[in-house]
């Protein structure tokens, strides 16, 4: 696995970008600067990855942002904003990307940790996983994109209850709402999401990235809107290198090699 160049917190390898979005300093809080490398390095790798893997290193995924430095701050609200700034515009560079986004959830997600899980496309967690919103406890709001993703996963009602009474969920809770993929061994959460997401960035990244333009266009659409928007796409996919060679493996009885077309 290599750094990007002039970046240390970001590789790529085998067609998987991988970001680390907290270290053990500071008690595996949000990092700063691998949002930024991540953020500038989603825009400069363009075609070149298959996949985006989220890890956090240390014991815990990310255990929310640095309240420390918060409560150092000469002016704490200008603080949290120059933080939130950093943190949404990775959030955007993540919401637009195409490819699948895998995180490998050990430990605690908090606060923006919680934020980034729910961004996800495939979240692996373990039965040691918590997830909590961690918001209310030091009299914050919601950022990362929580309030819009969150309800749009659990619903309007159980989403409020969770960030209002800042609830501690499970790994098994977590995977019952749909927040977690699925659990694997505390031991193997990083190994199984980075198999995942190599697995994935070897697969046929132009139908994920049909899956996903699909289904996030889908927020604003009637239902025939979405009909006519599906058949389009499913239409052109069928004249993609990637669908010619899937339905030629198919009649050929063979596995698709997805990536000599790409």
């Amino acid at each position: 696995m290599t750094s990007l160049d002039g970046f240390s917190k970001v590789q790529l390898e085998d067609g998987v970008l991988r970001v680390t979005i907290a270290t053990a300093e500071n008690g595996t809080s949000l990092d700063g600067e691998g949002l930024v490398q991540g953020a500038r390095a989603l825009e400069a790798v363009g075609d070149r990855i298959g996949s985006v893997l989220l890890v956090g290193e240390g014991p815990n995924f990310c255990a929310g942002g640095n309240v420390r430095a918060f409560a150092s701050a000469p002016v704490r609200s200008e603080c949290v904003a120059e933080v939130a700034g950093v943190f949404h515009d990775f959030v955007r560079a993540l919401d637009a990307v195409t490819v699948p986004v895998i995180a490998g959830v050990h430990g605690w997600a908090a606060g923006a940790g919680m934020s980034l899980v729910c961004l996800t496309d495939v979240a692996i967690g373990g039965p040691g996983t918590k997830l909590r919103p961690a918001y209310p406890s030091i009299g914050y709001t919601p950022d990362g994109g929580m309030s819009w993703t969150l309800p749009r996963i659990v619903g309007d009602a159980r989403a409020r209850e969770i960030l209002i009474t800042d609830a501690v969920l499970s790994g098994d809770e977590a995977v019952r709402l749909g927040i977690l993929s699925r659990l694997v061994g505390d031991d193997v959460v990083q190994d199984e999401a980075l198999r995942l997401a190599r697995t994935l960035a070897a697969g046929p990244t132009s139908s994920y990235s049909g899956i996903k333009t699909l289904v996030r266009d889908s927020r604003s659409r009637t239902l025939a809107e979405q009909l006519d928007a599906e058949a389009e796409s499913i239409a052109a996919a069928a004249d993609s290198p990637v669908g010619r060679e899937g339905v030629d493996a198919f009649i050929e009885k063979r596995r698709a090699d997805f990536a000599s077309v790409k």
